[in-house]
């Protein structure tokens, strides 16, 4: 069975994560979802990134209301029969472009603001207008910067969903001809946290603002549930991103993303643990940039740790040997460094792991 969910002021909260906020959808284990994700950086080129749906989700949703966060969520969806400590299987099978632009933000929140001085948008554009299913023939497989300007509709980038008036002589053309390798992916994506509402840009072991650019096409992510139902979302989409986001944002431009929610009961886990396919890849969030090496330390050593353990249990490994592989043949990387807490990530390769 198919369903799609159509991004609406009703099927949309905006800003952040709430475990009492209801579901709009219900769906049965196994069942695959079209659903439609919205990029809130429709509002920097509104003229190339906004349709009447999205402008719609601008009019429909009091801008009051669009916090503590920043990001735009479509559902929540009930997975039925979902239960706190389950594993909540997303499988992500394709993901189409809405529109064939996408916003970069060099914003307040990057690692080097004070040094620029200033807050600069990019808009890429893909090479093929002609849009087909993600990580199939047909899809494009760059982008491009067209222009960039600098962000003057407010002193500094801080209200969600602010747009800036299409200004052609404010518009400069990229200084060179540069293609962006396409990587579609899902920024946000998890399920409901604990306790109350909570921002939608930290990440945490619910998911949320992950931001590794592996969530993609033919990938699989797993979360720990931790209310009835799952209560699971989707948003904050990218065209492309490198590890570390270091400017602020990624290629930020809205998606239709179809995946299939299931229930992993051979899987227990404890955070986000993703399956592509060539590695396993586990997470780990601590403490924000300006904690500099300790900050840092601590989300890769929560990533390590997750990694070892996976190791153990599903590898089949001793502890002691889990370490050793560990050290020569697991990859450690930072996934995001502007989200208000350092990500990492760890990669194992399938022939390590897997039995």
């Amino acid at each position: 069975m198919s369903s799609r969910l159509i991004a609406t002021p009703d099927t949309c909260f905006w800003g952040y994560l709430d475990a009492s906020e209801q579901p709009v959808m219900s769906v049965a284990p196994g069942e695959t979802v079209t659903i439609e994700a919205i990029t809130h950086h429709s509002g920097d080129a509104p003229d190339l990134l906004m349709d009447d749906g999205i402008r719609a989700i601008w009019d429909g949703i009091a801008p009051e209301t669009r916090a503590p966060g920043v990001h735009i969520m479509t559902g929540p969806i009930e997975v039925q029969g979902a239960r706190p400590g389950d594993t909540l299987r997303v499988e992500l099978l394709s993901m189409t472009p809405r529109l064939a632009y996408g916003s970069n933000c060099a914003a307040n929140w990057g690692l080097f603001h004070e040094k620029m001085g200033k807050e600069r948008i990019t808009i890429y554009e893909l090479l093929d207008p002609v849009l087909a299913d993600a990580g199939g023939p047909g899809f494009p497989e760059f982008a491009k910067p067209i222009f960039g300007f600098d962000f003057t509709a407010m002193e500094l980038y801080t209200l969600p969903g602010v747009i800036s008036e299409p200004d052609e002589s404010a518009r400069q053309p990229f200084s060179r001809d540069v293609r962006v390798p396409v990587r579609p992916h899902l920024g946000v994506m998890g399920v409901a946290p604990e306790g109350g509402r909570v921002s939608s840009i930290p990440p945490g072991v619910f998911g949320g603002n992950v931001d590794n650019w592996r969530f993609g096409p033919g990938s699989t992510v797993h979360y720990p549930v931790f209310h009835e139902g799952a209560g699971f979302y989707v948003g904050d989409p990218h065209f492309a991103q490198g590890d570390g986001e270091i400017c602020g944002t990624a290629i930020e431009a809205s998606l239709d993303v179809t995946l299939r929610l299931s229930i992993a009961d051979d899987l227990p886990v404890q955070a986000p643990l993703l399956r592509t396919d060539t590695h396993w890849y586990t997470h780990g969030f601590s403490g924000g940039i300006d904690e500099g090496v300790g900050g840092l330390g601590n989300a890769m050593a929560m990533a390590a740790e997750q990694m070892l353990k996976l190791m153990v249990d599903r590898g089949g490994y001793t502890m002691d040997e889990a370490y050793s592989l560990a050290s020569v043949a697991v990859d450690m990387g930072v996934t995001q460094v502007v989200d208000g807490i350092v990500g990492c990530h760890a990669g194992v390769p399938h022939s390590i792991l897997d039995r």
